[in-house]
């Protein structure tokens, strides 16, 4: 579940260009199992943009150090509420692109 919300927060800090919180986590299963030594894939695409909140839907696909084969092990749903420089939360539309991509 943790490396399922890191790559989630890694999107919202992407589109966002700033710091966002976890303040839900839903909708999670556990369909396949992972051994030591299994590389994990996170997939995520946002669901749902709100004010001051995003949410993000995620796949982690487990593949076997020897193998090709790809099997879903998790999946769930992630809520961020991006954050100001004093930690309060701030609107989306004002984030929406990265301070090193604005002319």
């Amino acid at each position: 579940m943790s490396q399922l919300a890191l790559g989630a927060a890694s999107l919202v800090t992407r589109r966002t260009g700033h710091k966002a919180v976890v303040v839900g986590a839903t909708d999670f299963t556990f369909p396949g199992a992972m051994v030591v030594g299994d590389e994990l894939n996170v997939y995520a695409r946002v669901e749902r943009t709100g004010r001051t909140s995003m949410t993000v839907v995620t796949r982690g696909l487990g593949r076997a150090r020897a193998s090709e084969d790809e099997v879903e092990v998790a999946r769930g749903t992630f809520t961020f509420v991006t954050l100001d420089e004093h930690d309060r939360p701030r609107p989306i539309e004002e984030a929406a692109v990265p301070a090193r991509a604005k002319a």
